[in-house]
């Protein structure tokens, strides 16, 4: 692995000041401050302070130095630097282009004479000039504000094993039997609200259900879980799968409410519940990602149901899950 350069922070060049005035030698204060002794000679001659006409207070200052230092930086900055080139990358961000992509196009066109890092494409979208110019909304995750690398909390680190969904039955898994669901949680454009809807099908027939929720805490969702499906027998609501999103951390509710277990899938793999997943791909047909979810009342959710599930389906030879779900209710 390649070593990582790292120049000194300031509380170092208080501490190299201090070891200056002590008249230490350069090889023990690089021991003293766990460096190389390259870096201090490097520190001690580019951040040097030298003043023609104050001749006598030309030296080494630890907040001098490390101010020298800041307007370099500043200085070098490609972006700052050249027009040409924070126009060039500010057109492609707003032609949707990741800095990923403008990083890599720059590299390899080999007709431009520059090459600048995804990094410096984030920090300029972050800066002063970027904020102004409200360059964020066209970064891939279009925040606001940046997030420390690793600030993240892991999603579903405090889900048992035993939840997992490779413990999940093969009677699940190949349909064999009745009474198991997938969840999910479909969302829309922020501008909209936080408004959301539950959609909830059951594997074997491909019943679904939809229910509108205000926003994503997973009290209140897992609640009207329980109210829907409470009214059946207790054989047909025997397990759920979920995803790792937060708006599902209240699955022992679930097991209070009607005595069901929960699945989650592993980390960033979605498409294990490959059902509900196909399902929200039909709904989208009709309630796409720009709804107004404000606007649909339940009423409008029941018809949508209705339509869904009198909808004849190849996979279960051409019946309706409708059919399949009251068949499946008889027989309990």
């Amino acid at each position: 692995m390649p070593r990582l350069y790292v120049q000194l922070d300031l509380d170092e060049r208080r501490k190299l000041y201090r070891y200056r005035e002590k008249k230490l030698p350069v090889d023990e204060i690089a021991s003293l401050l766990g460096r190389h002794r390259s870096t201090i000679y490097r520190e001690l001659k580019r951040n040097h302070f030298h003043d023609p006409q104050f001749k006598q207070y030309s030296g080494y200052y630890p907040l001098t130095a490390n101010d020298l230092c800041l307007r370099r930086r500043h200085v070098r900055r490609k972006l700052v630097r050249y027009p040409g080139l924070r126009a060039m990358v500010i057109d492609r961000l707003r032609n949707s282009w990741s800095p990923e992509q403008i990083a890599g196009r720059l590299k390899t066109d080999g007709v431009s004479p520059f090459r600048i890092c995804t990094e410096t494409i984030y920090r300029f979208a972050y800066s002063q000039h970027g904020r102004e110019l409200m360059l964020y909304r066209y970064l891939p995750e279009g925040r606001r504000a940046r997030r420390r690398r690793g600030s993240r909390k892991p999603r579903g680190s405090h889900i048992p094993v035993y939840c997992s969904i490779h413990n999940r039955p093969d009677a699940i898994k190949e349909r064999s039997s009745f009474g198991h669901w997938e969840c999910d949680l479909m969302v829309f454009r922020k501008e909209y609200g936080q408004s959301n809807l539950t959609s909830l099908v059951e594997r074997k027939s491909r019943y679904t259900l939809l229910m509108k929720n205000n926003d994503r805490q997973s009290l209140p969702i897992m609640e009207k879980i329980i109210t829907a499906l409470e009214p059946l027998p207790a054989p047909a609501c025997q397990s759920f799968t979920f995803d790792r999103g937060t708006e599902f951390m209240g699955w022992r509710h679930l097991k209070n409410g009607l005595g069901a277990r929960s699945y989650f899938c592993e980390p960033n793999s979605p498409w294990q519940k490959g059902t509900v997943e196909n399902t929200n791909r039909r709904i989208r047909r009709f309630l796409p990602r720009d709804t107004d979810l404000m606007q649909i009342d339940g009423l409008h959710l029941s018809r949508l149901c209705r339509d869904l599930n009198t909808t004849p389906r190849k996979c279960l030879g051409y019946r309706t899950p409708e059919e399949v779900f009251a068949q499946h209710l008889q027989q309990l």
